[in-house]
């Protein structure tokens, strides 16, 4: 086999949730590749075009702002991304964070919710409209962001988002059946304790510092490790043969 990154080059590709953090760094990758790139975000998307000019010479890329606890946000934004692309190969599923920390006695319906479309709806109907152009197509690839919270229940407070990307995971496998006629690959990463800005936001320095300990590893996570998984689990030539699958990216941290 000859790994051939030439692939992605010209390819259709949108990542969701890619104003910081994972996102960022892989729709990063994918616009360095020479892909046709649509960059995501809501309220973190300012300075985002000059970032990424920044790093990279190629303009073939787009910004596009949608708030994703929204349906018709999330639809607004899919025919839009597609209308620019004109058409689809490729998408990264990675929208969503843990919005605060609620415990089961004081958690209202309406956080529940709020948690549950971010996290979970968006990621279904975004999945919805991309898999009709790749039915078109008889091709596609779809990569969806878990977490490691998805498989250990995550920490106190965090039990509806854990839950919520549990349902991630579980539409990774069970749209096997549905997607795979058609020659659309479903597949999902995993990440464990990932030094992003959803940490800054929900955990201490000192929960952090427990957590790298126990890492077989001794290291937290960069947005960074997770980008080579997703990267190939979009080759056809690396990973045409995997779907349903989701890899864990974590250091170890089940080991310990």
């Amino acid at each position: 086999m000859i790994i051939n990154f030439e692939e992605f080059k010209n390819k259709k590709v949108i990542v969701t949730g890619s104003s910081t953090g994972i996102g960022f760094h892989t729709a990063l990758e994918f616009l360095t590749l020479g892909a046709q790139v649509i960059f995501h975000g809501n309220n973190s998307t300012d300075g985002l075009e000059e970032k990424i000019l920044s790093k990279t010479n190629n303009k073939n890329f787009k910004v596009i702002k949608s708030n994703f606890n929204d349906l018709k946000n999330v639809n607004n934004f899919m025919n839009d991304a597609i209308k620019y692309l004109d058409g689809l190969d490729i998408l990264v599923n990675n929208a969503g964070t843990m919005i605060g920390r609620y415990n089961l006695e004081k958690i209202s319906e309406s956080e529940f919710l709020e948690i549950f479309d971010l996290n979970a709806k968006s990621a279904y109907f975004a999945t919805k409209k991309a898999s009709d152009v790749f039915k078109k197509n008889n091709s596609g690839c779809i990569v969806n962001v878990s977490t490691i919270s998805a498989r250990t229940g995550g920490s106190a407070g965090s039990s509806v988002y854990a839950a919520s990307k549990a349902f991630v995971s579980g539409i990774t496998r069970s749209l096997v059946s549905e997607l795979s006629p058609f020659n659309i690959r479903i597949n999902a990463i995993s990440p464990g304790t990932i030094n992003t800005k959803f940490h800054e936001q929900y955990s201490s320095k000192e929960k952090l510092e427990a957590t790298r300990l126990k890492i077989p590893m001794k290291r937290i996570g960069s947005p960074q490790d997770c980008v080579g998984p997703i990267v190939f689990l979009c080759s056809n030539t690396m990973s045409g043969y995997l779907t349903g699958q989701i890899i864990e990216i974590n250091g170890g941290q089940f080991i310990s």
